[in-house]
């Protein structure tokens, strides 16, 4: 396992300070302030660790209500709201300096047989053809702020490797799709819960910069500001982090200082396992 792997997974192992209740640490990811990815996959273990049986996440809702400070930890508090003979549904509160800065809900399913069907994945290249995301920032690190240069191009716990990389610094017009390769940069223990959290985790990771295609906007444009506002996770049957999933992303809409991106994540073998939904902020500051 690599060393960013395992930094992921003592980020999602969360330390209990009373029942129900659980404190996480942070990474600093280049924001400035706590990556939506890690407070949603965090809010997520945390609500799993209270429930009991063979039960696993098939529905994730999140709301980001302040923005995250890296030099705080996060305490989440877990309502149990209800434990049924199939369904178990959990809401979780984040706090920090005495302020809720996230809520989740989150459903768990026992595993029972049903009536299925998917829509197809894209053909697209392989992962082993194309460059990982990191290395094509390294190349530019000369264009990177001196101050962000250590954080952007440190080792990650996830490979990410997009099939049409785009210029952070670069504006141009393109269509508000993007296929993404991503696994863990190491392999992962068994349980489910791991999988879940690092997909959680990753989800939301280069999601809302699709919405700025068609405006000709580079993420790393001066004056704009984006950030996550919720941000939804379907999981539809088993996966592995571990092994390669491709990460179909589109925005059908941006309006309002708003964007809109949709999500599907599939197996290699082209099975869907989870659906994504995300509004994000989209502000463009103009100088006074």
């Amino acid at each position: 396992m690599s060393a960013a792997s395992a930094d992921l997974l003592a980020l999602l192992d969360l330390e209990p300070l009373e029942v129900n209740i659980y404190r996480g640490s942070n990474r600093d990811v280049g924001t400035g302030r706590v990556f939506g990815g890690q407070v949603f996959a965090q809010a997520l273990v945390a609500a799993r660790r209270t429930v009991e049986g063979e039960r696993e996440a098939h529905s994730v809702h999140g709301y980001f209500i302040l923005p995250g400070d890296l030099n705080a930890p996060i305490v989440y508090f877990v309502d149990r709201l209800r434990d049924g003979n199939s369904f178990t549904t959990r809401r979780v509160t984040a706090i920090q300096h005495g302020q809720a800065i996230f809520n989740l809900s989150a459903s768990f399913h026992i595993a029972e047989p049903g009536l299925e069907h998917q829509e197809g994945m894209p053909e697209v290249v392989p992962p082993e053809s194309l460059a990982p995301e990191l290395s094509l920032i390294r190349e530019m690190a000369d264009r990177i702020p001196e101050s962000l240069r250590p954080v952007l191009t440190q080792d990650r716990p996830i490979d990410f490797r997009p099939v049409a990389p785009n210029d952070p610094f670069r504006a141009e017009v393109r269509p508000p799709v993007r296929h993404v390769w991503f696994r863990a940069a190491g392999p992962l223990p068994d349980d489910a819960l791991t999988h879940q959290a690092v997909l959680a985790y990753a989800s939301d990771y280069g999601l809302l910069p699709t919405a700025l295609g068609p405006h000709g906007i580079a993420f790393r444009t001066k004056g704009l500001q984006m950030a996550s506002l919720d941000h939804s996770l379907w999981m539809h049957r088993p996966f592995r982090t571990d092994e390669w999933l491709l990460y179909v992303m589109d925005s059908p809409a941006a309006a309002g200082a708003r964007g809109f991106v949709r999500g599907s994540i599939f197996t290699r073998d082209g099975v869907l396992v989870a659906s994504v939904a995300q509004e994000g902020l989209m502000r463009i500051r103009t100088p006074k």
